[in-house]
């Protein structure tokens, strides 16, 4: 890192000592993970003190983490499972809250006057209702990024004057950036020539499981076959 990116650290560590955890970054940015309690006090204090001032507010993004980390390819055989991330939602018993660490939103965070960036992590207490605080208080730009994070991941912000779709249609059913989506969707949409008019109906795709490329066992993959064959050349 940079040494005003160390400066930064340093101020971070000394402000914010037990409420923020640095997260390792492999691009050299400074990432940190806090609890969804501590929000709006931690990012007041990151826009409104002069030892940080970031006055501008980049970027809000959720996460889903369901099935982070597990693999889902085979490629030295057939699989009936696939690779498609759009799987039927799972049956397992997760607790009444569900898992309290599968959606996260990310808050990416820029100071013009320092020329320095910073991202926060946070998780949301429980799957099955997804809330954290609305930042529009803060930063007024949080307003579209916020309905963005709610329309594709379904989280809601608390205290958001005007929490709605914004990129799929009124109509839509479910969040398409859910890792447990359909990939085919719930709904269709389609011009109905009789009532004249555009009609929803259930989605007619049939599912179908994907599987990915086999790499057979046959003579094509013997090594002895990829060497140089004696008097070649």
């Amino acid at each position: 890192m940079s040494r005003a990116l160390d400066n930064l650290a340093e101020r971070i560590d000394a402000s914010f000592a037990g409420v923020l955890q640095r997260v390792e970054s492999t691009c050299g940015e400074l990432t940190y993970e806090l609890d969804a309690e501590q929000l709006i006090e931690v990012c007041a204090q990151l826009q409104g003190e002069e030892a940080f001032a970031f006055e501008q507010l980049i970027d809000i993004c959720g996460v889903d983490y369901l099935g982070y980390g597990k693999a889902e390819w085979n490629t030295l055989g057939a699989t009936s499972s696939g690779f498609s991330r759009g799987v039927s939602r799972s049956d397992g018993d997760d607790g009444e809250n569900g898992d309290p660490r599968r959606f996260a939103v990310v808050y990416h965070l820029l100071s013009v006057r320092n020329n320095w960036r910073i991202r926060l992590r946070v998780f949301v207490p429980s799957e099955h209702v997804p809330v954290v605080d609305s930042v529009m208080t803060i930063w007024p730009s949080a307003d579209w990024f916020e309905r963005e994070a709610f329309d594709l991941f379904g989280i809601l912000f608390r205290g958001h004057p005007d929490l709605r779709r914004i990129l799929t249609d009124y109509g839509f059913i479910g969040h398409p950036f859910r890792k447990d989506f359909p990939l085919s969707g719930n709904v269709e949409v389609r011009y109905d020539p009789e009532k004249q008019r555009v009609v929803y109906q259930p989605v007619s795709i049939e599912p179908r499981t994907l599987v990915p490329r086999v790499i057979r066992d046959d003579h094509r993959y013997e090594d002895v076959l990829n060497e140089e064959a004696p008097g070649d050349g």
